[in-house]
């Protein structure tokens, strides 16, 4: 076993961009070999790297190659990693205890982070929160809210949606590989209606919104019945499915929708909340309330932590006992999300999120000018992607974001893939990453496209 000792203080690596070796480098390839012999096969690795170290808009590898860094661990460093707040207020935590269990023993820490979720999301109602520690356990909590309110037990969820790899969850998830393939069978009552996907709506993007709500609208009306359905279940931007910002109008009718017919809304915000956006929480740019929302991601820092916010009448709902969870809302993770929020506010991350947005939409416009591979940009502040797509009737192109994707990483880039037919080249920069690094990160992804 290595040990490794803790440094004196905290140092963060310099925010450049350096490849020193091939990509991986053999420090890296000794690593993957020990894995290979240690873990099972399906645990997989995108980049083939190991990490050493990070900060901000950087990840260092074993080998001391410096690359730019975006993606934030899936949209989980957002206030960039080993961020001084966050690592501060855990390590305080860790010195004076690592673990009570909530369920026996309170901390003050769970009840500023519930609090603060409470005062953050939208809508004045009286809200409540309870603390888990991933997002699946967060959505899959959320439907045991949702169902012992209305005592209904339908589930109503989108094409292209992903909301995790739990039974129920990965039921809920719309992709079938690698989420999917070979582990059913599935959970119950949880059924699919069309997703308002402007780009890919047969019908064009200005029907999407009202064709799409009609088709919603039909499957609960008539195949369901809405007095069956405890909640429809959405990602105001759907993550995995592709950074798909649902048309313009589409989620209002679908809120209204449920309001109408006693159907709790559950926005499902675990990769875009948190200030991803450029708002805390990114149903707030559609100017929805729902009555539950999860968080994890961004919320903890790095750290294991995830939470389902919504009305007091429905989380009151579940019998005392009947949620919880051993290390659920660990107080060294609760203490890293209050240096969440105190960074998020002091360097006033939410109008970074934006600029960074209008920086990614510009440079990929302007990369898209030069070539016929992207169809489409799309993405609300620091979330945005690209689509690649060959021909006029837009055939999703794997092998061009796959090569994309290796060639920025052999030149110290991580990026990330998405999408039904993973065709998709998403950015999720941290918020604190400085625009130089950005722009160099992105004339990268500029020179590999124009090599295709």
């Amino acid at each position: 076993m290595t040990v490794v000792e803790a440094p004196a203080e905290h140092r963060r690596p310099p925010s450049v961009r350096r490849i020193v070796t091939p990509i991986p480098g053999p420090r890296s390839i000794e690593l993957a070999a020990r894995r290979a012999a240690a873990l099972p096969a399906g645990l997989t690795s995108s980049s083939g790297v190991y990490a050493a170290e990070a900060a901000d808009g950087v990840l260092v590898d074993v080998d001391g190659n410096s690359f730019i860094d975006l993606g934030s661990g899936i949209a989980v460093t957002s206030v960039g990693n080993s961020a001084p707040r966050v690592v501060e207020r855990a390590t305080a935590q860790l010195a004076r205890f690592t673990h009570t269990c909530f369920l026996v023993n309170g901390y003050e820490s769970y009840l500023e982070v519930c609090e603060t979720l409470n005062r953050l999301t939208p809508g004045e109602h009286e809200k409540r929160t309870a603390l888990f520690n991933t997002g699946s356990e967060a959505v899959e909590n959320a439907i045991k809210y949702a169902r012992a309110a209305t005592k209904r037990p339908a589930v109503v969820v989108f094409d292209h949606a992903f909301h995790g790899r739990t039974l129920l969850t990965m039921t809920m998830t719309a992709k079938n590989m690698p989420y999917k393939y070979s582990f059913g069978p599935f959970a119950s009552e949880v059924y699919r209606v069309p997703m308002a996907y402007p780009y890919r709506w047969p019908g064009g993007p200005d029907n999407a919104a009202d064709e799409a709500f009609e088709q919603f609208r039909l499957v609960i009306d008539t195949q369901l019945g809405a007095g069956s359905v405890a909640a429809v279940v959405v990602e105001p931007i759907q993550g995995e499915g592709g950074f798909i910002v649902p048309a313009p109008g589409f989620l209002r009718q679908v809120a209204d929708f449920c309001r109408e017919r006693g159907i709790l809304l559950i926005a499902d915000e675990v990769q875009t909340g948190i200030a991803r956006t450029g708002q805390w929480f990114a149903c707030e740019h559609e100017g929805i309330v729902p009555d539950l929302i999860t968080t994890a991601k961004g919320l903890g820092g790095g750290l294991p932590l995830a939470a389902v916010t919504g009305r007091a009448d429905v989380m009151d709902a579940a019998h005392p006992g009947g949620i919880g969870g051993t290390y659920s809302g660990n107080p060294v993770a609760c203490e890293a999300a209050l240096g969440v929020f105190e960074t998020i506010q002091t360097l006033d991350l939410l109008a970074r999120a934006q600029r960074i947005g209008e920086i990614l939409r510009a440079e990929l416009a302007a990369i898209a000018r030069d070539t016929t591979l992207i169809g489409d940009i799309r993405g609300r502040g620091a979330m945005m992607a690209a689509e690649f797509v060959t021909g006029a009737d837009h055939t999703p192109n794997r092998d061009a974001v796959a090569e994309i994707t290796r060639y920025a990483q052999d030149n110290g880039v991580l990026t990330l893939t998405a999408g039904t037919f993973g065709n998709v080249l998403r950015f999720l920069p941290p918020l604190t990453i400085s625009e130089e690094l950005l722009m160099e990160g992105l004339g990268v992804i500029r020179d590999a496209v124009a090599r295709i």
